[in-house]
């Protein structure tokens, strides 16, 4: 079945840094846009960062530009988030998602959290 495994989160001191790792099983990652999401308490889940396919295009939320760098690995089938500089406003759950959206599939990881507190 198709599936992603998330890891990496924890707790953290703001301008500390965190990296976040998503493998992909079960389905043709490569042919899949990958992204990151987070939702925090009481609050709608966001795009974070996306990532195309072949890996030559990203795009951030306002937010996190600066700050965040997505990647992708189409022989590994990973996908990371690279977080620098973090704030307590980024303490969220961070999910992957997985998309091919020329047949309307989505996947979703588990999620993993992350804290930025002192």
């Amino acid at each position: 079945q198709a599936q992603l495994v998330e890891s990496g989160g924890g707790l953290v001191q703001p301008g500390g840094s965190l990296r976040l790792s998503c493998i992909a099983s079960g389905f043709a990652f490569r042919r899949y846009a990958m992204s990151w999401y987070r939702q925090a308490p009481g609050k709608e889940r966001e795009l974070v960062a996306g990532v195309t396919t072949d890996g030559d295009s990203t795009n951030y939320s306002d937010s996190v530009k600066g700050r965040f760098t997505i990647s992708r690995d189409n022989v590994k089938n990973t996908v990371n988030l690279q977080m620098n500089s973090l704030k307590p406003e980024d303490t969220a759950v961070y999910y992957c998602k997985a998309d091919r959206s020329l047949f309307g599939i989505t996947y979703w990881g588990q999620g993993t959290q992350v804290t930025v507190s002192s």
